[in-house]
């Protein structure tokens, strides 16, 4: 069987990277007594995996990882032993358990939610949001591995908006097409001609696409 995990990487841990996040995750895994599978070969490991990597310098409040697990046991079971080897700053939220069978949290992704506490809102911004929205094509230029690459922006963003001093995205994240939220920003900003201010993003939450709607992906 596997669990599918739900966790909070809390703020005060958001300079560690992914591979030093997947380290933590391992050893408290080890500590934890579980009983986890392992990889096969002279150095085995905890076959532990990601739904997606979160940027370095971003907390995450809904993660999700899987564990397979060589024996079956409960949820409840699984979080306590789990959460007894966890620091106070990176929690065990909720488990499921699924057949082996179950898709891998990555292959089931097609979005993030992410909310950018700003230090300052420039004035006009609301303004700005809607003319930015109501572009046909946003064009910009994303990095990848291959190098620099034109792209429209605009079919990848489901939702953008302000609300009390916090600017919420809803963006795609996927193999397809994936939105930086920092590149949105880039070019909202410079599309409204507004200062950019310092922001703490967040992702708050991982979708995945079930009837055409975009829900919680550890409820797929």
């Amino acid at each position: 069987m596997k669990m599918i995990v739900v966790f909070e990487k809390a703020p005060r841990l958001r300079h560690i990277g992914h591979l030093d996040l997947m380290r933590a995750m391992q050893r408290a895994l080890r500590r934890s007594g579980l009983p986890l599978c392992y990889s096969q070969g002279f150095n085995p490991h905890i076959l532990l995996s990601f739904a997606a990597p979160l940027s370095v310098g971003m907390p995450g409040r809904r993660e999700i990882m899987e564990v397979p697990l060589s024996e079956e046991m409960t949820a409840e079971a699984f979080l306590q032993k789990l959460s007894s080897a966890l620091p106070p700053d990176l929690p065990c939220l909720e488990a499921r358990g699924v057949d082996d069978r179950h898709p891998a949290p990555m292959a089931l992704l097609s979005a993030a939610v992410y909310e950018a506490k700003m230090e300052a809102i420039p004035e006009g911004l609301s303004a700005a949001i809607e003319e930015f929205l109501a572009q046909k094509e946003i064009p910009a230029v994303r990095k990848t591995k291959s190098g620099l690459k034109d792209c429209d922006l605009r079919p990848m963003i489901y939702d953008l908006s302000l609300t009390g001093g916090v600017l919420r995205m809803t963006l795609a994240l996927c193999e397809k097409a994936t939105c930086k939220p920092d590149l949105l920003l880039d070019s909202l900003f410079a599309f409204s001609g507004l200062p950019r201010p310092r922001a703490l993003i967040t992702r708050t939450a991982l979708l995945g696409e079930k009837d055409g709607a975009l829900v919680p992906l550890e409820a797929l």
